[in-house]
């Protein structure tokens, strides 16, 4: 089988590309480990596996999403101040995901999909960033219930997990 590249292929790449840098820059101003040009590689990547999968080889998706699991759990580390336990990197490992998904989405041709998620990712990376949105941000209103950890005569509960 070949795959001969139309103008329609080009385009989709091309959106891919532009919808995950837009993601990638969100984190890199946010400080996080990865930024605007890994989400364009991740996308980019994962909308050619989006192409090769639409004309043929399904299964390959199933495999590009599979290896950007890992690199985003590579992105993801624990660190320790003093008693306290920070797990950092989750935020960008799990925008890593929505990434492969957008950019295989967009590959596909599927571009209202690939955009209507990047805006949704967006939106959810934003919310503790932007004042009137804030108030969504489950962290906000976490001192103000018990959390699973701990029961009625138990200690205050740990610190929460960061991530940038």
């Amino acid at each position: 089988m070949t795959l001969a590249l139309s103008g329609a292929d080009v385009g989709h790449l091309a959106v891919a590309a532009g919808l995950t840098y837009a993601l990638g820059f969100e984190r890199a101003v946010r400080g996080a480990a990865a930024g605007d040009r890994v989400f364009c590689m991740i996308g980019t990547g994962s909308g050619v596996i989006g192409l090769i999968a639409v004309h043929g080889a399904p299964n390959a998706l199933a495999g590009a999403i599979t290896g950007v699991g890992f690199i985003g759990g590579g992105i993801v580390f624990r660190r320790a101040f003093g008693r306290r336990q920070l797990v950092l990197g989750l935020n960008t490992a799990a925008a890593i995901f929505a990434c492969a998904a957008i950019g295989a989405a967009a590959g596909q041709g599927r571009l209202l999909v690939a955009g209507f998620a990047t805006l949704l990712t967006l939106f959810v990376l934003e919310i503790r960033h932007v004042h009137v949105l804030n108030m969504l941000d489950g962290r906000r209103w976490a001192g103000r219930v018990r959390d699973d950890e701990t029961g009625p005569g138990d200690a205050a509960p740990p610190p929460p997990m960061a991530d940038p």
